[in-house]
């Protein structure tokens, strides 16, 4: 399920961020390569283990928890630390899959990445190319959103990030482990839970319809979930 979520930062938000990174000092990005993916990146990258990204990170996280559609799509259990890149004027990332587990900087934990996400924080109209292409059993989705947008989608997912010819593409990529392990069950809650808000959204949220259908989403979470 690859999930198009709008306005995780406003506008004003988004101009700040990629600001600010304009100003830091980027490193190769070939830092949090795998094996396979290793040959065929190209980018610039800022990570937590900087004072800087650790900050613009802690921005980035604060906006995914006040996001209902962010929570609801995801069901995070665990987020990695938000990673920053850079695409300048031929760079770009070949196909590959992202590595399954991922040991969180500074800390013995091991996260396993259910979801991948990109945070789109340049102007699509101020460069050309960087696509984020991702296939899956739907097809192929090629993505480019407006500053401040995301693209949720599964970290088993083929994907790649077509050359930029002009301009930079500035964004903030990150995994997390959900709470509920299934694909198929995390995509059906997430579509019974915009339905509850659906129904909800057009009359009294204290239909018994709508009470009903959130004891079932409930329920179901309880019976999938992992804590």
């Amino acid at each position: 399920m690859l999930v198009r979520l709008p306005g995780i930062l406003s506008p004003e938000q988004a101009i700040g961020l990629h600001e600010r990174l304009l100003a830091t000092h980027w490193a190769d990005g070939k830092v949090t390569a795998g094996f396979q993916s290793g040959p065929v990146k190209e980018n610039l990258q800022i990570g937590p283990d900087t004072a800087e990204g650790r900050a613009l990170g802690e921005v980035v996280l604060r906006a995914l928890e006040a996001s209902p559609a962010f929570m609801s799509a995801a069901l995070p259990r665990q987020v990695f630390p938000p990673l920053f890149n850079r695409y300048d004027v031929g760079m770009a990332f070949g196909m590959h899959v992202d590595n399954a587990v991922r040991q969180v900087p500074g800390t013995g934990q091991r996260l396993r990445t259910d979801l991948s996400a990109t945070l789109f924080l340049s102007d699509p109209d101020s460069y050309d190319g960087g696509e984020l292409v991702i296939e899956d059993t739907y097809g192929t989705h090629r993505v480019k959103l407006a500053a401040g947008d995301m693209v949720l989608y599964p970290s088993r997912s083929l994907h790649r990030v077509e050359p930029v010819t002009r301009g930079s593409r500035i964004c903030s990529f990150l995994w997390m482990q959900s709470m509920v392990k299934s694909r198929d069950h995390r995509e059906m809650l997430y579509e019974l839970d915009r339905s509850v808000q659906e129904i909800a959204g057009r009359g009294d949220a204290n239909d018994p319809t709508v009470v009903r259908l959130t004891g079932l989403y409930h329920n179901l979470l309880r019976e999938w979930g992992e804590l």
